[in-house]
Formats: structure tokens, sequence, C-alpha cells
């Protein structure tokens, strides 16, 4: 049994024979902790094969799971934010712009695609928290205004995907105007009889819970999300009460009425199919 055994003391292996594995092949489950090699991650749609728990993703992944083979025309590509207060805390906000265009490579914290679900056209706009946390700023407001003109025009109906800590206070009076004017958009897709589907994901608060993510045909949400106006710490503080147990869970705002269903991300492209078959 001798191979079991180092005769020699001090072998090394050379740097340039070394291997390693690839940044980004493996990620860990916030949940249960296991590890999840990124190819199962994609071909069970980013959700815990182990404990179920979803996984966080933004546009790209979203597309991936939605569209017929992931294949999509993106709109209104082009619109990046102004900065039209000179706004600026411990740095302008035209540095922490840039730094998220180059963090992330999107343009703002949402993007747009016209595409077909199990044969059916649609538009998507998905909102990514990885931009200033999916904040909602003058280019979400408009790429959702543009989107839902888009749909009019087109005749399809309108899926909203959001992912936010609520509205962008660089922008202030900016970003909160478009609460008022996304909603007006959505009044005017209702009365061109055209369906609207928000898809709550984790986290959506603030001013995105206030105004489109609460006004769709069917609100829907993913497991374990959390949905919320202020956060449960400040509520606590304000009321000085403890808390129930799950409060702003995805299944705490279902069980109190803000919801319809709770679909699992690999069933929501054919829960999403069959409604839209479902009104035509």
């Amino acid at each position: 049994m001798a191979w079991f055994k180092r005769d020699r003391a001090g072998i090394n292996t050379a740097t340039e024979n070394k291997k390693e594995a690839p940044d980004g092949l493996w990620n860990k489950c916030p949940s249960c902790k296991k590890p999840l090699l990124k190819s199962e991650q994609i071909e069970n749609r980013y959700v815990c094969q182990y404990c179920g728990y979803h996984l966080r993703i933004g546009s790209t992944e979203y597309f991936s799971v939605l569209f017929d083979d992931n294949q999509f025309t993106e709109l209104f590509i082009d619109l990046r934010s102004g900065d039209p207060l000179n706004f600026e805390d411990t740095k302008k906000y035209t540095e922490r712009l840039a730094e998220s265009y180059a963090k992330t490579g999107l343009n703002d914290a949402i993007r747009c695609g016209h595409g077909k679900i199990e044969g059916q056209g649609i538009v998507i706009a998905c909102m990514d928290f990885t931009f200033i946390g999916g904040s909602m700023g003058s280019v979400v407001g408009e790429k959702i205004a543009r989107s839902i003109d888009y749909c009019i025009k087109h005749k399809l109906p309108f899926l909203l995907i959001s992912k936010s800590g609520g509205a962008r206070m660089m922008e202030a009076a900016f970003s909160l105007m478009q609460m008022a004017k996304t909603s007006a958009k959505l009044a005017l897709l209702s009365q061109a009889k055209l369906p609207y589907i928000s898809l709550l994901t984790d986290p959506t608060t603030g001013g995105v819970t206030a105004s489109y993510a609460m006004l769709g045909d069917i609100n829907i949400a993913e497991p374990g999300a959390l949905i919320g106006f202020a956060g449960p710490r400040v509520i606590k503080e304000t009321i000085k009460k403890d808390l129930p147990k799950g409060f702003q869970t995805a299944e705490f705002v279902l069980e109190h009425g803000f919801l319809d269903f709770i679909v699992d991300r690999r069933a929501m492209k054919h829960k999403i199919a069959t409604f839209l078959k479902m009104l035509n």
C-alpha cells in the first residue's frame, strides 16, 4: 500500500501546471448553502435543486427563461439617464452612472424586449437590481411608457418584471413622477383591452410597489420574494411592535389578498402562456 505514503517531502506543483476551477463555474445557494454548478442552475431556471430557493437573476436570465429560444428584439436600447439636478452626495450622480454602465453593461435599471412565449407575441420589460439597486428613475418610467405605446400600436400583451429598491433618490421629483406616468399609461393599455401581467420578484419595494407593480390584470410573484413598501425594520421601529412571521414575503402578501398567485420560476413560462391563451 506504498502509494498512500509520501516518500519524498516538499513535492510541489508548478504554478502553470495547477488546475483551478474557472470563476463563475460554481455558486452557493444563499438559503441551504450547498454548491450549485452553473450549468445545472441554467437547466433548473436558476432555482436551487436542493431547497427550491429562487436565486436573484437579471433581465438576461429572465429573457432566456421566458422568450422562445431566447429570441427577441430589444426595444429602446439607447436611453440613458441625465442629471437634471446636478446631484452629488459622497460622489456625483454622473460618476455613479458611469460606474454602473461599466460594471453591469446596462444603460439603466430596465430592459425591454419583443418576442414570443410559446408562440404568442408579447412585450417584456424586466428590471435589473444590479443597476443602482433597480431604482426607478426617469429612464425606467420612459421605457415602460414607450413599451406600453408599442403594445397598443401592435396589439400585444405586456409583462413587467419588477425587482427594485424603489424610486431613485438622485432624481428626486423626476423619479416620483414616474409613478403617475406609468400608472396613466397602464390605464391606456386597459382601455385598449390588452392584458398587463405584473411579476413581482425579490425584492419589490418602495415606489415601484406603490405604482405599476400592483396594477396588473394579474399580479403574480415568485416564492419567497420580498414585497412591500417600506422595509420591515422601518415598519417595526414606527409601530413599535414585532412583525408577524414571514412578513412581506410573497406568501404573506398572497394570504392578505395583494397577489393572485405564486408561481415557481420553472413553471412560469407555461403559466403565463396559458393565461394569454385563455384571454385570446
